[in-house]
């Protein structure tokens, strides 16, 4: 599965918090610039960040597990961190 979230975060601060969010769950497999990729036993994740307009950056998360596994619900939580972080008002919701 393959998610996508646009934030006003800069890309080495987007970085920080996939290896401080990925990093206690899983192992850093590969590291690219701006691509992390973070293994372990509910599968691979890969983040890939690029400047998108401007002020925004432009995050992808992708799984290679099929939609709704524990990867997807990892993954989608850290991007729910990321919006967070940018706006400390937002209010997480979901149960992943």
């Amino acid at each position: 599965m393959r998610y996508f979230h646009r934030t006003s975060l800069p890309i080495d601060h987007v970085l920080t918090e996939a290896d401080n969010y990925f990093g206690h769950r899983m192992a850093r497999d590969e590291t690219d610039g701006s691509n992390r990729v973070f293994t372990g036993t509910i599968g691979r994740i890969s983040v890939a960040v690029r400047a998108e307009g401007g002020h925004y950056t432009l995050i992808t998360v992708e799984t290679d597990q099929v939609g709704e596994s524990e990867a997807d619900r990892v993954a989608k939580r850290f991007l729910s961190v990321v919006h967070n972080v940018a706006q400390p008002d937002h209010v997480l919701r979901g149960s992943y």
